[in-house]
């Protein structure tokens, strides 16, 4: 039986496709259904399949708690919500906000591949349309706080008279 052709099937080749420009971004089809992207044979984002409302799931270390406040996004399913995977499941005729899935899709890419893969997108070699990381500002000796087990083990030095 044919799928049904949906407004959202566009939306979903063109995710697919900005997700392919990555370095070694390849697909991936674990189980029926779907149309994964991955990169080294690790996936970045799972993608509902053309005909079925769109879906996606993707790794989100720095905006899933953001992402998860939007009325669409819930933890992903089977453990993965807990390794900040956050999945979202538009309804057949909602319109996708594509611009926030390809911010996602870069999100989750960077925090899967390779950091050699990495590097080599920042230099410009592949997902050309792909936004900017923000810079992370470097954390200085003076910014940095001590685990709890060596803080007590410096107060317990200095309080000892002997």
């Amino acid at each position: 039986m044919a799928r049904k052709r949906l407004p959202s099937d566009a939306a979903l080749k063109e995710l697919r496709a900005f997700g392919l420009a990555y370095p070694g971004a390849h697909t991936k089809s674990p189980w029926p259904g779907h149309l994964d992207l991955a990169v080294n044979d690790k996936t970045f984002a799972y993608l509902s399949l053309e005909g079925e409302p769109l879906g996606i799931s993707c790794k989100l270390p720095r905006s899933r708690d953001i992402a998860l406040m939007l009325p669409f996004c819930k933890p992903t399913g089977y453990g993965l919500g807990k390794s900040g995977w956050v999945s979202a499941q538009m309804a057949a005729g909602d319109e996708p906000p594509v611009d926030l899935f390809k911010a996602w899709i870069d999100e989750s890419y960077r925090a899967q591949a390779p950091k050699k893969l990495v590097k080599e997108l920042d230099a410009g070699g592949g997902a050309a349309a792909a936004p900017e990381k923000a810079p992370v500002k470097a954390r200085t000796r003076s910014t940095r706080r001590a685990s709890p087990a060596r803080s007590r083990a410096s107060r317990g030095r200095s309080t000892r008279r002997g």
